[in-house]
């Protein structure tokens, strides 16, 4: 694909749109009270329901603590749904990263919960004696309505938990992590069934029984409407199938695709794609733009490793693409000052220059820092943005010079902190949007905090899952 340079040449300074940014911070204030009342809520109603007097004896204690735990768990795996479900809103407001440890605390902290009610519950049952709480597991799970459907809920949360841990995940493909991790839905779907039957801290009032349903409801809405109808839906208004696969380097390759009708995605954002083209078809994978979308192409930019990009030298011209998205926030949308700094490493160039391409910039008020090994991604397109755009481009070579620096050791000795501020004065008073791996954007994060930018104006996707 030729690259479409846009002719903005104008030195005019730039006044970004920042309504978007400020309805985003919107969204994070109201996600945040949404969450702390819902919790609430459910603490003041196991209050009055005598949840605080029952602490009192140690029988009841046990029980009343279990309720408790319960209940929030309850709440937390409902609210892990909805973070599962990509619903846009939250998926702008919050960008990947943010949403990927949001999600993280959320599913740990719920799960910790169910254990701790599975355990407190059944040892109040088993009226306080450890020794009984096999037998009292044993018969609840048995003679209770909806008990063996919560224990089969309960396996699967347990499968996602252990495969999540970073130890785990390490040594698990990516298809294979993103297989069980679906069982997530299965888990919560079996496990809150039964306190929505017999608990009564769900079934004491009509306006428990209705906030109960109703975000039972919502999260499972959510997860319809945004992971199968919505991309269902897409796919089939845009057409999207793949024009040519064009080798940059040894190891990565870019992908066109046309579009039958333009795809609601913006510079920086990332898809997650199926090429239908046989096995492995029902494997998403996240791929980010390498070019500004134009209403009639796509392309992405991948580094053939694993099963996922093996599998796209394979694509051939016409297959169709199932396409969920977009997601992410390294996009116009965080933008609140005229200039911006734009930092990537390796292949994680490709969707800063896809924003090097798109942003509105007069000459000198973006700049793109590149860290690599071997040969630069997208030298070429990006010397014809600096020409007809004024993109300044630094090329930063070599492997990383330490663990903890995230400058290559082809540009000098002095400390990344000395090297960014001489690079970039102004780095204070810019955006910065960062992609690369984990590890090497959190040295960058440090890197521009210690050169005073706050940390608002930090926008980061980072690789791994």
């Amino acid at each position: 694909m030729t690259a479409v340079l846009t002719s903005r040449t104008g030195s005019a300074r730039t006044s970004p749109d920042t309504r978007r940014a400020r309805l985003d911070a919107g969204v994070r204030l109201g996600a945040v009270v949404a969450l702390w009342a819902g919790l609430l809520l459910v603490m003041y109603w196991w209050a009055t329901g005598g949840g605080i007097q029952d602490l009192g004896g140690w029988e009841t204690g046990l029980d009343s603590t279990g309720r408790l735990t319960g209940l929030l768990a309850s709440v937390l795996l409902l609210v892990q749904v909805l973070l599962m479900a990509r619903v846009p809103v939250l998926e702008r407001a919050l960008g990947q990263d943010r949403l990927a440890h949001v999600h993280r605390l959320v599913g740990f902290t719920s799960f910790n919960a169910m254990v701790g009610h599975v355990v407190l519950i059944t040892w109040g049952y088993a009226a306080g004696e450890l020794t009984r709480t096999p037998a009292t597991l044993w018969d609840l799970t048995v003679h209770y309505p909806g008990m063996l459907l919560a224990v089969a809920g309960t396996v699967c949360l347990v499968m996602v938990v252990v495969t999540s841990v970073k130890a785990a995940r390490r040594r698990l493909r990516y298809e294979s992590w993103h297989l069980m991790h679906l069982y997530a839905y299965l888990g919560v779907g079996l496990a809150l069934p039964h306190q929505l039957w017999t608990g009564q801290d769900f079934t004491a009032s009509t306006a428990r029984t209705v906030f109960w349903w109703s975000l039972w409801a919502a999260a499972a809405g959510a997860v319809l409407l945004w992971r199968v109808a919505l991309p269902l839906a897409r796919t089939a208004r845009c057409g999207i199938r793949v024009a040519s696969v064009v080798a940059e380097d040894d190891d990565v390759l870019s992908v066109l695709m046309t579009t039958r009708r333009s795809v609601p995605v913006e510079a920086g954002q990332f898809l997650t794609l199926r090429f239908l083209n046989g096995r492995g078809w029902s494997r998403a994978h996240p791929y980010s733009l390498s070019a500004a979308p134009d209403g009639r192409y796509l392309r992405i930019t991948v580094q053939v490793v694993g099963d996922g990009g093996a599998a796209l030298r394979q694509l051939r011209p016409g297959t169709r693409v199932l396409a969920e998205g977009p997601y992410g926030r390294l996009s116009a949308r965080a933008r609140t000052r005229p200039k911006v700094a734009l930092i990537g490493a390796g292949v994680g160039i490709t969707p800063l220059r896809a924003l090097a391409e798109a942003l509105d910039y007069a000459p000198g008020e973006a700049v793109l820092l590149h860290r690599y090994t071997g040969r630069p991604l997208f030298q070429r397109e990006l010397e014809a943005l600096a020409a007809a755009r004024g993109l300044q481009v630094l090329w930063l070579p070599g492997h990383r010079r330490a663990p903890d620096s995230w400058l290559g050791d082809g540009v000098g000795a002095a400390d990344d902190l000395a090297a960014l501020t001489w690079w970039v004065p102004d780095i204070a008073d810019r955006d910065v949007y960062v992609c690369g791996p984990a590890p090497w954007a959190d040295d960058v994060a440090r890197t521009t905090t210690a050169a005073g930018l706050p940390t608002d104006r930090f926008h980061v996707e980072s690789f791994g899952w």
